[in-house]
Formats: structure tokens, C-alpha cells, sequence
């Protein structure tokens, strides 16, 4: 073994496997500091998670707001667990580096944290530049860029999974189907209401419990994004498992 592999199993991390850099983007320094820190990342991402169900309409707090309100407030109670896209995400991530280090480590959570912290990671900034001027205009420019950049790091998150997972196809298959309908009721075939991603700028309520507009082509053009986004994710995480194979490493 190399004085870096010695170093990383003496510190009782995973050892990594020499991957391709389009699924292991990653310095090895960067993903040993992310693993070792597991802890930390999880707390900072359960706030995250906190804040993001705020930013959908849970508002214990001011006292002043009803306790659901905004885009959760506007969307048919059937369909909410739809809507927090990206606080589903971060919980995920945070679920998967906590049973990691709690050595229960679960492969489904751990598929679906990567296409959570892809997907969202980057479609979040993609609609934010994309309709930089309306989420600029409803948003304190602090705002905006906590959640360009925050979002950006939920990318860097789900690459430190590759070692910790081996992406077993049948896990990828769960995650594929939820993602898969997430975009399905988000954009082309809402079960209840009108579709239910982010809200866009020039979104307007229908009414409470029923729906927004969606106005073209804000629409389609976040609709691409998110397909997109499914589809590489889809390839990313199997090349990894073929990857992992290859090298030697199946951890299932």
C-alpha cells in the first residue's frame, strides 16, 4: 500500500480506489476532510434541511404566520412531499454519513443522497442564473447567493458517497423511480393540483390547496434542466458501480 492508502486505514476511513475523475472529481484530501468531519457535515446539513422546509411554508416561527403557508400553503396537502426538493436532498446526505458512521451504512439512502445532492446541487443554480433578474428581484442579494452556493456544495457532498457505497443496482432503481417521479408530477403530469417543482419568478398562487401558474417558457425551461439532471445522475451513479467493480472495490 501507498503512504497515503496507510495513512487513510490507519485513520479508519475507506481506502479509494483508483476511479476515472468524471466520478471521482474529487482531491483525496478533500474527500478524507469530508469523511473525517462526517459529523459536521451531517449538523450543517440537518440545519440546512430545517431552513429549507422554512423556505417551502413550515413556519413555527414568526408565530405571526400560519404554520404552513407559502408553496406548501398553495399545493394540495397530497402532494407536499413532493415539494421540498432540497431539503429532502440534504436529509438524505445527512442520513447516509450519519448510518455511515454509525456502521449501519444503507445503500438506498445512499443512492438516493448522490442523485439528491447532483440533481439539486446543480438545478438550484441553474434556475437561479437562468431567471437571475425575478429571483433577484424577490430576493436580498445575500439570499440569492446562499443558495447558489450552498447548493453548489451539495454537489461536492455526493462524491465523498463513493466510499462509502457500491451503488447496488437495485438501490439505483429506487432512487431512479423517486427522482423520476418527482420530475413526472413537477413538470408534465401533476396528480393533484398544478405541477409542483420550486416555484419559478412569475409564478402566481391559484388559490390555496390548489396550485400556481406556470408560465412559458420558465417552465419548459426548468423542466429540461431537472431531466437532465435525472439522466446524468442515472449514468454517473451506475458508471460508478461498473467503476467500482472494475477496480476491485464492490462495497455490497
Amino acid at each position: 500500500m501507498s503512504l497515503l492508502a496507510d495513512l487513510t486505514a490507519a485513520d479508519g476511513l475507506p481506502e479509494r480506489p483508483d476511479l476515472p475523475w468524471y466520478v471521482a472529481p474529487l482531491p483525496r484530501a478533500v474527500e478524507n476532510l469530508g469523511l473525517r468531519l462526517a459529523w459536521v457535515v451531517v449538523a450543517v446539513n440537518l440545519v440546512g434541511t430545517a431552513f429549507g422546509f422554512w423556505y417551502y411554508g413550515v413556519h413555527p416561527l414568526p408565530l405571526s404566520d400560519p404554520l404552513i403557508t407559502w408553496q406548501l400553503g398553495g399545493t394540495p396537502p397530497s402532494m407536499w412531499a413532493f415539494v421540498p426538493d432540497s431539503p429532502v436532498a440534504t436529509l438524505f446526505i445527512a442520513l447516509a454519513l450519519g448510518l455511515w458512521k454509525l456502521g449501519r451504512s444503507n445503500e438506498y439512502v445512499n443512492a438516493l443522497a448522490f442523485f439528491g445532492c447532483w440533481k439539486l446541487g446543480l438545478w438550484t443554480p441553474f434556475v437561479l442564473l437562468a431567471f437571475a433578474d425575478g429571483f433577484t428581484a424577490a430576493n436580498p442579494l445575500p439570499m440569492y447567493l446562499f443558495l447558489l452556493f450552498s447548493h453548489l456544495a451539495m454537489t461536492v457532498e455526493g462524491f465523498l458517497l463513493y466510499r462509502i457505497s457500491g451503488f447496488p443496482v437495485r438501490a439505483v432503481a429506487v432512487a431512479v423511480a423517486w427522482y423520476g417521479l418527482n420530475d413526472v408530477v413537477d413538470y408534465f403530469l401533476p396528480i393533484a393540483g398544478t405541477p409542483h417543482h420550486t416555484l419559478m419568478p412569475g409564478q402566481v398562487p391559484l388559490g390555496s390547496g390548489i396550485g400556481f401558474t406556470h408560465p412559458s417558457p420558465t417552465h419548459e425551461i426548468a423542466a429540461a434542466g431537472a431531466v437532465v439532471l435525472t439522466l446524468t445522475a442515472t449514468f454517473l451513479v451506475l458508471a460508478t458501480r461498473v467503476k467500482l467493480l472494475e477496480a476491485g472495490a464492490d462495497r455490497t
